[in-house]
């Protein structure tokens, strides 16, 4: 049954009823790399199942129900291989699935609409998208590669490089959606493809709720346990 309130995650909660409730979660276990048949299994066995802590699948899955705050004091620097291949494989899929997916809707609407404001839309979208692509290239080749030189302690001083820096100019790429979604549900009319809006405006919320999470995930989880990894490594 489709709610509109959703349940803060426990650790003795089935994690079925909470797929079924938001189905975003689903995602969230793709993008860590567990499987998908969850059974009757509860957020705490599930977790055993596959050998993850349950702390951080449950804390998680409460940003995605729209819980957000975060408790830092539970995670521990052994989480962080695992908030990578989260972040990574996120990556994968915003770049190979969701940006085509949105791109392919735009596409669809200029061929029936042929105003300036449509083109502006694909126009904005388009620049928007290359603005992200390099967010998630700079991430994936300088960030990460770092974190993984620091967990495996080979870095000894060679990167001109601090987690301070990627703070620094850390910017929350999902802002820019909602000036998008303002756009199409104040200002653009598409009369000719009204059926193409709601599925439109569908897949750029869903997306931008999932970079929200996302750039959580990074201020508040990964940048803070980094933080603590390099002020380890410096007594090593």
């Amino acid at each position: 049954m489709y709610q509109t309130k959703r349940t803060f995650a426990r650790q003795d909660i089935k994690l079925y009823d909470l797929i079924i409730e938001n189905p975003n979660i689903l995602l969230m276990l793709e993008y860590f790399g567990l499987e998908t048949i969850v059974g009757d299994y509860t957020i705490e066995e599930f977790c055993k199942k596959n050998n993850v802590k349950t702390e951080l699948i449950t804390t998680i899955t409460n940003l995605y129900n729209g819980f957000h705050n975060i408790d830092i004091g539970i995670f521990e620097i052994g989480d962080i291989e695992l908030i990578v291949k989260f972040l990574k494989n996120s990556h994968t899929y915003y770049l190979r699935e969701k940006y085509p997916e949105i791109q392919e809707i735009i596409r669809k609407i200029e061929n029936k609409e042929k105003s300036k404001e449509i083109q502006l839309i694909s126009q904005f979208f388009n620049e928007y998208f290359n603005e992200v692509a390099e967010h998630l290239e700079y991430e994936d080749k300088i960030v990460f590669p770092y974190i993984t030189h620091l967990l495996k302690k080979t870095h000894q001083n060679t990167y001109s490089f601090s987690v301070q820096e990627y703070q620094d100019h850390h910017t929350d790429i999902e802002f820019k959606l909602t000036e998008l979604c303002n756009l199409l549900l104040k200002h653009i009319k598409t009369e000719n493809a009204d059926y193409l809006k709601p599925k439109l405006l569908n897949s750029i919320l869903e997306l931008e709720q999932d970079l929200y999470v996302h750039s959580m995930i990074e201020d508040k989880i990964l940048i803070p346990l980094v933080h603590k990894l390099e002020d380890e490594n410096k007594f090593d």
